[in-house]
């Protein structure tokens, strides 16, 4: 067989795989549409006014978060919910100074009479579900709210989220749809948010009320413990602990219920590193636990409908080693293409511009769906669709990392308490020192891509120039941005060390 007709057979059946799971998108709006009414439903209005105030305890897993956990702290001791009522567990694993930090600043809580414990532990065995494990050995609460360091928890949140268990015996979690506190911090942060809002208001809300599985999302929800327990408990053997958790309590028969018109206000990434970090947690955990938990779907006695929607949930980041090869072959692609011998193929190919536009009007929506000014939010989803793009690298090699059962540290997402413009972020510690590998890799296929943008121009192939174009631009504001957020990084270290001279 030809050079160019196994080249053209691996593209085509990588364009295949991402208009499967980029198809998903017009499946997400019809069902979108089709649940549409259901979406003001929720409980009566005097099932919110409770008579009796169960013992919830409030986990606060971290590690080395000195800038943003005494916030967090506070916005949870200001729940309303009565304080004898109410146990807060600091679940700490921390290195640096953040443990000094948080018995300084708990004290006066403990002084008014809050009950609020540090939960230290010697290392770091199970990761952030070997901490939620073992702060669950001394809960209190009948039920468990979880946030993260970077949440700030609304004053009712406790309010608007119990009366649902009160309602349903079998409701095993309540979870709250994410807020970006700092969305407009820059293009980074506007590009994170779409992505998030895909999954927040769209999937998760469409999912829930089609009756589809859903899962948990780490922070910004709250559990039964007895819940937690029937499940299995807290797992560490994937990065995702909240999805692979998720999924084993639905498959038990505990429901889920999604509140879309209640937020938890959380801050979003503002270092490239970071985010590349979160994202390869997030990729690979998610194959670990498709690995995982995918073949006890297939066998249960679930409706096929529930087995497919569990399928694209769970594998669904296998779209970025296809989407990486895609951008590999784009260029030989447009050699091929100027010899004139697979026209007919060139033109079916044209059909996959439908995976472009699922995925648009996937997002598109998910911005009309909550937010009023949602045109000028929108603008930027051509820079989501570059930068997850350049992200493929990071990505795939995640996924790989998933397929192949090789472990790794649950690296956390460092915050700064950035929030205003003003917010000063390269003076604070938790960044990367060096430049990652993968970065100069990033930076390579950047160059090689936007070859193929002028050998595109050249040969007038005007169809293969947006797409070369995101690919070379994805790639390369990856590796530019980690390269220039670690050299200011370490220029402000160096500021900070002359000034203490």
């Amino acid at each position: 067989m030809r050079a160019e007709s196994i080249i053209l057979i691996v593209y085509i059946v990588s364009l295949t795989i991402l208009f499967f799971f980029a198809f998903h998108g017009f499946s997400m709006i019809y069902l979108y549409f089709k649940t549409f009414r259901k979406r003001t439903e929720d409980l009566d209005v005097k099932d919110f006014e409770l008579t009796e105030f169960p013992h919830v305890t409030v986990q606060l897993p971290l590690f080395n978060e000195k800038y943003v956990i005494c916030r967090l702290i506070d916005a949870t001791i200001r729940m309303n919910w009565p304080k004898e009522k109410l146990e807060v567990q600091v679940l700490d694993d921390s290195t640096d100074d953040t443990p000094e930090i948080i018995k300084n600043h708990i004290q006066q809580y403990l002084e008014q009479g809050y009950d609020i414990s540090h939960i230290r532990r010697t290392n770091r065995q199970g990761y952030k579900a070997g901490a939620l494990k073992e702060g669950l050995e001394y809960a209190k609460g009948e039920f468990v709210a979880i946030f993260d360091a970077d949440f700030i928890p609304r004053k009712n949140f406790l309010r608007r989220t119990i009366p649902y268990f009160m309602k349903d015996p079998k409701m095993g979690l309540v979870q709250t749809r994410w807020e970006h506190l700092n969305r407009n911090y820059s293009v980074l942060t506007k590009t994170q948010a779409i992505a998030l809002d895909g999954h927040f208001v769209i999937e998760q809300a469409v999912r829930n009320r089609a009756g589809y599985f859903i899962q948990f999302n780490g922070t910004g929800g709250v559990w039964r413990k007895q819940c937690i327990f029937d499940a299995g408990n807290w797992e560490a053997d994937t990065l995702t602990e909240d999805l692979d958790l998720s999924y084993r309590a639905q498959m038990k028969g505990w429901g889920i219920r999604y509140i879309v018109n209640f937020t938890s206000p959380a801050e979003l990434p503002v270092d490239i590193n970071a985010l590349r970090s979160q994202q390869f947690r997030w990729t690979k955990g998610s194959i670990e636990t498709a690995k995982k938990l995918f073949p006890r779907v297939m066998k249960s006695k679930l409706p096929a409908g529930e087995k497919f929607q569990s399928f694209i949930r769970l594998w669904n980041n296998l779209a970025y080693p296809f989407i990486l090869i895609a951008a590999i072959l784009n260029l030989p692609l447009t050699l091929i293409k100027e010899a004139g011998e697979y026209d007919p193929v060139f033109k079916f190919m044209s059909l996959f511009i439908f995976a472009f536009v699922a995925s648009f009007m996937f997002y598109l929506y998910s911005q009309k769906d909550v937010y009023p000014d949602w045109q000028q939010r929108i603008i930027y989803f051509p820079v989501f669709m570059t930068g997850s793009m350049g992200l493929s690298v990071n990505n795939t090699k995640a996924v790989f990392e998933g397929l192949i059962n090789k472990k790794s540290e649950f690296v956390r997402t460092p915050k700064y308490k950035v929030v205003h413009h003003k917010d000063t972020v390269h003076d604070k510690k938790y960044h990367a020192k060096k430049v990652p590998f993968i970065s100069y890799v990033e930076a390579l296929l950047s160059l090689y891509c936007w070859a193929g943008v002028f050998i595109s121009v050249y040969y007038a192939q005007i169809a293969s120039i947006p797409f070369q174009l995101m690919f070379a631009a994805g790639f390369g504001m990856i590796s530019f941005l980690s390269f220039k957020q670690v050299y200011l990084h370490n220029k402000a270290q160096r500021q900070l060390k002359a000034a203490h001279v």
